[in-house]
């Protein structure tokens, strides 16, 4: 059995177990330590963005960050069935009472999709979503994920994604990637659908396309919030 959470809305903290089974062997093999793990959970995501339907013209390829890892390892930690208070990054949750592969973890927060239509969002009101959203949001490149034992509680093995830059912006939720041919963004900087060519900088403002156009990048204000849109011609951002 397993639970998964999004990261926004209300969320259920399950109640406290007195169980105190050991974890299973095969538990270390899901250390974010793991090179294999890591590979599996990267390429795990990058599968599934390739596969999006419809097809995503400016889907990043996804990388390991160890940052991000560990962030997820100390909130995994906590055992707590709540998102973290992390700023920069968004987040993935899940909990079950076995061991779960990462692969079936993440399939597990894909599985969303059921309830997504591009350009709709949800199909049903509350219809869960944010989980899918996140896992194929196109600028969210970096991935570190951590899994935590809680013998305490009921759901006792803790995973946690973080993704990076967070995705998941409310106003575009129904369209987390742009449609069109894949890599159509990135015809120079592509592989097998996906593209490699991120924009390190991040802009503060969701209209700094329209602040650039509309006084350039010499303005001040413009030059200094709005790092992305100023520095990044071709790059994915």
């Amino acid at each position: 059995l397993f639970q998964s959470r999004e990261v926004f809305g209300p969320q259920h903290l399950v109640q406290p177990s007195l169980e105190t089974e050991k974890p299973a062997l095969g538990f270390s093999a899901l250390s974010r330590f793991n090179v294999d793990s890591q590979k599996v959970i990267v390429d795990k995501h990058n599968d599934l963005r390739r596969a999006v339907n419809p097809t995503a013209r400016n889907m990043l390829k996804m990388v390991w960050n160890l940052d991000a890892a560990n962030n997820a390892q100390r909130w995994a930690d906590q055992c707590k069935m709540s998102i973290s208070p992390r700023v920069f990054c968004g987040e993935n949750i899940l909990q079950a009472t076995y061991p779960q592969s990462w692969s079936d973890a993440i399939q597990t927060w894909y599985n969303q999709v059921a309830n997504f239509k591009y350009g709709t969002g949800a199909v049903k009101d509350n219809a869960p979503i944010g989980s899918y959203t996140q896992v194929v949001w196109y600028h969210s490149y970096q991935i570190g994920c951590a899994v935590a034992y809680c013998p305490q509680n009921k759901w006792q093995y803790f995973y946690v994604c973080q993704y990076c830059p967070a995705g998941n912006n409310a106003a575009n939720l129904s369209k987390p990637y742009k449609q069109g041919p894949a890599c159509g963004d990135c015809p120079n900087a592509c592989d097998r659908g996906l593209c490699t060519n991120p924009c390190t900088y991040l802009d503060k403002y969701t209209n700094c396309a329209t602040l650039k156009e509309l006084f350039g990048c010499s303005h001040s204000m413009v030059k200094e919030d709005c790092l992305a849109s100023c520095k990044c011609t071709t790059e994915i951002k």
